[in-house]
């Protein structure tokens, strides 16, 4: 009798499973930091032309989802700082750590990182703290931009996990610890 009912609540696991595979698809935190690492290419000159320029290549991206912030993900990353002011040149290395909304947008189905900030940043020498506050205000507004224009995430139509059908029926995004989940139905 044990075995049989066993058997019962194996089966209506799998299918109730199975079901959610129909009404949703999700994406997580790993695939989304492979998709980063492929996309990636942000390279900027920021500063005061003539005065201080910074050029800024940002590297290694790793996402969490909705851990620290509900809705929100946090991108944690380095960034190379070659810097020319009127006092010479200089190279520093940051850590940042920046929030932003996911945000869908079902006719390109893609997954882009909307208003995008900086909420951490340290820099290595030390020396070059008050450079790298005197830059925020540029590095937030040219982080911003770039995410703004390129997809964390795409979505493809020759895919066999079933992004073709995420993309064709998705109903909007919701953000759940470590996910992004495409609901297919209202």
């Amino acid at each position: 009798m044990k075995k049989i009912v066993f058997a019962a609540a194996l089966m209506l696991s799998g299918i109730l499973v199975g079901c959610n595979q129909l009404t949703q698809y999700s994406i997580s935190e790993q695939e989304i930091n492979q998709a980063l690492q492929k996309r990636n290419d942000f390279a900027k000159d920021i500063g005061l032309p003539g005065v201080a320029d910074a050029h800024i290549v940002l590297r290694n991206l790793a996402s969490e989802i909705g851990r620290e912030e509900p809705n929100k993900v946090t991108l944690s990353g380095d960034a190379n700082l070659d810097m020319s002011s009127l006092f010479g040149s200089q190279k520093a290395t940051m850590k940042l750590k920046m929030k932003a909304l996911p945000v869908f947008d079902k006719e390109k189905g893609a997954i882009y990182l909307q208003e995008m900030e900086v909420v951490d940043a340290t820099v290595t020498p030390q020396k070059m703290q008050p450079i790298l506050q005197t830059l925020m205000p540029y590095l937030n507004q040219s982080l911003r931009n770039y995410f703004n224009q390129r997809p964390a995430y795409v979505l493809r139509e020759d895919s066999s996990k079933g992004e073709a059908l995420a993309k064709k029926y998705a109903k909007g995004i919701e953000v759940k610890p470590g996910e992004i989940v495409i609901p297919l139905t209202d």
